[in-house]
């Protein structure tokens, strides 16, 4: 399997081993199909690596069904990989604990308290691997500070890895993280009229 040469060495004082095993910040953006699927192959590879995993989806609906989910889910119970947790907006999250006369709280609302949680996760330390599914959208909506988001993940402590995924990822995100792919669209089959379907799109 090619190893890759990186194509400039920099002169920033670290051994090759250092450099190589450097907690990333990855972004998935751009208009076309992939961006999750991508994340969620990489949780795979940080399940195998025996890696706690947290999943974080910001703007999914819980009605919503995606297969990556439950096949994580059984893996992360398997303990012959990593643990993984996942969390979605659309069921309130997990922490967030309203009485009945609190109303609702808007989407708004949910991914800040949802941003709330991934910071104390971070500072805990709680998870190798942070899948942020969406979250670009609520720093492009302005719900969330992208300054903040940047400074919480230069800041993080330890060897955290932190995928975020979403259209319209901010280009402030985009200039700090480490790795970026722009999924761009040739061609879909929704172009042509036919819906999603099983398997492919959950």
């Amino acid at each position: 399997m090619p190893q890759g040469q990186p194509a400039v060495v920099p002169d920033d004082g670290l051994t090759t081993r250092q450099r190589r095993n450097r907690p990333l910040v990855v972004v998935h953006t751009g208009i076309g199909k992939g961006k999750s699927t991508a994340a969620f192959g990489l949780a795979l590879r940080a399940w195998n690596q025996g890696w706690p995993i947290g999943v974080f989806q910001f703007v999914k609906s819980a009605k919503w069904k995606v297969g990556e989910e439950n096949a994580l889910k059984v893996l992360g119970a398997s303990d012959e990989g990593g643990s993984v947790a996942w969390h979605k907006m659309g069921e309130g999250w997990s922490w967030i604990q309203r009485a009945p006369s609190d109303g609702e709280l808007t989407n708004e609302e949910k991914a800040r308290e949802g941003w709330e949680q991934v910071k104390r996760d971070l500072a805990a330390e709680t998870y190798r691997l942070y899948v942020l599914d969406e979250f670009a959208y609520p720093m492009h909506w302005g719900w969330i500070d992208t300054d903040e988001v940047i400074s919480v993940l230069r800041d993080r402590p330890g060897t955290q890895h932190v995928v975020i995924t979403g259209r319209n990822a901010p280009e402030k995100l985009v200039d700090f993280a480490d790795l970026v792919t722009d999924m761009s669209k040739v061609k879909h089959p929704m172009d042509a009229g036919q819906k999603g379907q099983r398997g492919i799109e959950w």
